[in-house]
Parts: C-alpha cells; sequence; structure tokens
C-alpha cells in the first residue's frame, strides 16, 4: 500500500505505532527472557484488568452490536479469557523447561536439548465478532513466551476497540503491549511492520493480503480464517440433541461465529424430524427478535444487507426459505432455514456469518465426505453419530482445523486443545501448549563433552579407514 495515500490523521496513527514498534524492540534487546515471575506477573495483571471491568467490557461490546445479550459476551469472551489465563499460569514453568532429546550414540558423550526462546515483538489483528476473546487469546499465549504485543482492534467495534486501549495503557506499559486503533488502511500499514510473528483472524481475503505483507519482511503468521463448516447429522443419532446443539452453535453471537455450523447435512429419513426439533428450539430460545436482550443483533447494515441479498438470492434460485421468528429491527437478522440448496446460490459459496442455516439431505455418509473433500477444508466439523465406524471414519477421512462429535463450537473452549485451520480456514495453532510454541522460537541445543571421538573420522581419510568400516558395519545397514 502507497502510505501517500494516507489522510494526516492516519499519518500520526501510522507513526505512532510505528515509534511503539520501536520501543517495544528496544525493550525486548533489554530483557531478552524475562524470567517465569515476570511472565506470570503480566498474567496475572492481565487476569485482574478483565475481571475489574467486566461490566465495562459487557457494555462496550453491547453498544458496538447495538444489542448482544449479556450472557454470551460472559460465557463466550470473559469466561474462556480467564480460563486460558489460568490454565496457562497451572502449565508455564513446564511450558518454559528446557526439554531433553536422545542423542544416538555416534554423538556421545555429549547431550541434546531444546529451549524456548520468545521471538519479540508480535503483532496481532483482531476481528470484530469476539473482540475480547480473539484479542486475549494469542495475547495471552505471546505473553507466556516473553515476547512484546501490539494489537490491532477493529474500526467495527469502536466502543470496546477505545475502552481495551484505555486498560491496557492503564495495566502495562506500551513498550510491553499497545492498542492500535484505525481503519483498513491503518491496519494494511501494521503488517507493514517487521514482526516477529504476526497472527491474523478474520475473512479468507484479507488473510491472503496479510500474508503477503507478512512476506516481504519474511515474518512467519498465523492465520485463523474461517469457511464454511459442515454439520453432519447420521440417521442413528440423537435428531433431538443434535437439533439443539446445532441450533445454539448457530445461534449464539447470531451466527457470526468463524466456527458456527455454516450449513448441515441431514439424513433424508431425518430431515422432517429434525426441522421440527430446531424449530422447536429457537422457539424455546426466543419469542421474538425485537427488543430481545438475549438475541445479538448484526454488527452493522452492510452485514445485515449481505445476509439479505444470501437469502433472496437463495429464493429466486428455487430455495425454500423458512423463517422461524418475526423478522425484526434492521440489524436483525431473523433465525432461518434454507432447504432445496445447490452450489449456484451465494449462501453455499460464501461463509454465511448469521443465524441462516442450509440444509442438505443425504443418503450415503461416503458422498457427505466426497462433498466436504472436493471444497476448501472447513475450520470446523461437526459430526453427530454414536456409531464409532461413522466416528472414525469421518475423522480419519475429512480435514478440517478442529472437530466435535455431538457437539459444536464447544471445542474453542477446550484449553489443552490447540485452534487453528487447514489450507482455506487458516494455518499455524495457538491456545495452550500449541499457541506457546507458535510465539516461541525452539533452539536445538547440542552439548558436547571433551572427550571428542568424532576426531577419528577427521580427515585425511585415508589415514581412518579402519573406523570407517566400524562406522558402515555397525550404523549402515
Amino acid at each position: 500500500m502507497d502510505s501517500t495515500n494516507l489522510n494526516h490523521e492516519q499519518t500520526e496513527e501510522v507513526e505512532f505505532f510505528k515509534e511503539i514498534f520501536r520501543e517495544q524492540k528496544i525493550s525486548f534487546e533489554k530483557d531478552k527472557y524475562p524470567s517465569l515471575k515476570s511472565r506470570k506477573e503480566n498474567l496475572n495483571t492481565l487476569k485482574k484488568m478483565i475481571i475489574d471491568n467486566q461490566d465495562s467490557i459487557i457494555d462496550a461490546i453491547n453498544q458496538d452490536f447495538k444489542n448482544r445479550a449479556r450472557q454470551e459476551t460472559i460465557t463466550f469472551e470473559i469466561l474462556p479469557s480467564v480460563l486460558t489465563i489460568n490454565y496457562t499460569l497451572k502449565h508455564l514453568k513446564k511450558w518454559m523447561a528446557p526439554q531433553k532429546r536422545h542423542v544416538h550414540l555416534l554423538f556421545q558423550p555429549g547431550s541434546a536439548s531444546i529451549y524456548y526462546q520468545p521471538l519479540g515483538v508480535v503483532g496481532v489483528i483482531v476481528p470484530w465478532n469476539y473482540p475480547l476473546f480473539l484479542a486475549m487469546g494469542p495475547l495471552i499465549q505471546a505473553i507466556a513466551a516473553g515476547n512484546k504485543v501490539m494489537i490491532k482492534m477493529s474500526e467495527f467495534t469502536p466502543h470496546f476497540s477505545l475502552l481495551l486501549k484505555s486498560l491496557i495503557a492503564q495495566y502495562f506499559d506500551k513498550d510491553q503491549i499497545s492498542v492500535i486503533l484505525g481503519d483498513a488502511m491503518i491496519a494494511s500499514e501494521f503488517t507493514q511492520l517487521p514482526f516477529d510473528h504476526l497472527l491474523y483472524t478474520g475473512s479468507t481475503n484479507v488473510g491472503k493480503k496479510v500474508m503477503a505483507a507478512a512476506a516481504n519482511n519474511l515474518t512467519p503468521v498465523t492465520l485463523e480464517l474461517g469457511g464454511k463448516s459442515p454439520a453432519i447429522v447420521c440417521a442413528h443419532s440423537n435428531i433431538k440433541d443434535a437439533a439443539e446443539k446445532i441450533a445454539y452453535g448457530k445461534q449464539v453471537n447470531a451466527g457470526q461465529t468463524c466456527v458456527a455450523p455454516d450449513y448441515v447435512f441431514i439424513h433424508k429419513d431425518k430431515v422432517t424430524e429434525f426441522v421440527t426439533h430446531y424449530i422447536n428450539t429457537i422457539q424455546a430460545f426466543y419469542s421474538n427478535t425485537v427488543d430481545n436482550s438475549d438475541y445479538t443483533a448484526i454488527i452493522n447494515q452492510v452485514q445485515n444487507n449481505r445476509l439479505r441479498h444470501y437469502i433472496e438470492d437463495a429464493k429466486s434460485k428455487g430455495a425454500t426459505v423458512t423463517s422461524i421468528l418475526p423478522e425484526g429491527a434492521k440489524i436483525y437478522i431473523e433465525p432461518t432455514l434454507i432447504q432445496n440448496v445447490d452450489d449456484s446460490m451465494l449462501i453455499m459459496q460464501n461463509e454465511i456469518f448469521g443465524p441462516i442455516l442450509p440444509i442438505i439431505a443425504f443418503d450415503d455418509l461416503d458422498e457427505v465426505i466426497e462433498y466436504i473433500n472436493n471444497r476448501p477444508r472447513p475450520l470446523a466439523l461437526y459430526l453427530f453419530s454414536n456409531n464409532a465406524n461413522e466416528q472414525n471414519k469421518v475423522i480419519h477421512e475429512t480435514h478440517s482445523g478442529g472437530m466435535c462429535i455431538n457437539e459444536t463450537v464447544l471445542h474453542v473452549g477446550v484449553d489443552s486443545l490447540p485452534f487453528g485451520g487447514i489450507g482455506g480456514s487458516g494455518m499455524g495453532h495457538y491456545h495452550g501448549y500449541e499457541g506457546f510454541i507458535t510465539f516461541s522460537k525452539i533452539k536445538s541445543v547440542y552439548k558436547k563433552s571433551f572427550i571428542n571421538l568424532m576426531k577419528f573420522l577427521y580427515p585425511p581419510y585415508s589415514q581412518n579407514t579402519f573406523f570407517y568400516q566400524i562406522l558402515k558395519k555397525l550404523f549402515i545397514k
């Protein structure tokens, strides 16, 4: 991007975060391996910041969404952030400890170890849909690994972004953690900084641009992108249970979740039963979409218009559309089922990111697997089946970033599981130990004693024929 296209305010913001980047680099050079104690202090400070300000966090996110269910912010933003910190605090000492590795007889006497070093300055680009959790997740693992962190927040959550910037500045020095605000042009400039690692969460198309910008500095990237995550409901599963769990996974945050079930395969003999239970579940969840504090709004009118366009496009191409609740205000999209879909419809070509669920009837599980495998690999896959053979078949014959069996979305909150996509849904992992590894340099260290048996293999080789014969006889076989 050409920096000359920036206006005066944007130019000042870019110069501001470039200076912060320099300060964080200098700070890191002064303390390249923070102690366990200092890392735990940072994590506990972050935890205190979240807990002490949770009401302000909930209110700010609610303002950005025009209506975000308070309980959803607690359950999917505040709770997992605190649990992740607690899990990290419990295991950090073990993660930081050098690991001994095997040394072959040929390299004896000696020892081999793995050391985990901080990378330096880490950049994190946060989307709008879960602005706290998707900022805290990588931040927690990055500071646990001993890094400095710069966080670029989304311009679509202005109230929360400003609040987080203020809170971070209150609890941390800017050469440790800093929050950057601004629009897409600022984000583009942000990606061009020579970070030691860059983590981006968002759309696949923007992820390609982030990776291209990072390549100019050979900055390693972690991309968490999303895509179309399928659910599969097999004939012998508990259909009522499947409908309830898929409805919950779909409706949380009004479907504005990267791992929400995007579309669902249902055995042809169970479609009617599933639809009945799904509608009953939604009606039990909500009485309406107007002035209902439990029903989260679509983030803005642009996203609302996109979703309504998908519905109208499906209708125009022969789909059966069922709106489960009365249509709400302009910022709401009512829970919607779409049947008789085909690949010509926009709703089957793009990640939905809303409370709309296409249904595809199937007869043979092999056909479902083939369908999924012929498309970009999803971030999540959900299988509802009580049959071990079906479970193993889907586990081994499909690729996805993560998978739940008889559940949706909750795998993201399991602290010990890495989170990350594959192919079009992303690359790399964070959360838990894998997050610590992502933000660490794994350094191999081989330590040799003063006894040097390798000297018998040094040149001139003509004088060492006997030892090479032993080497060949003992080890090359």
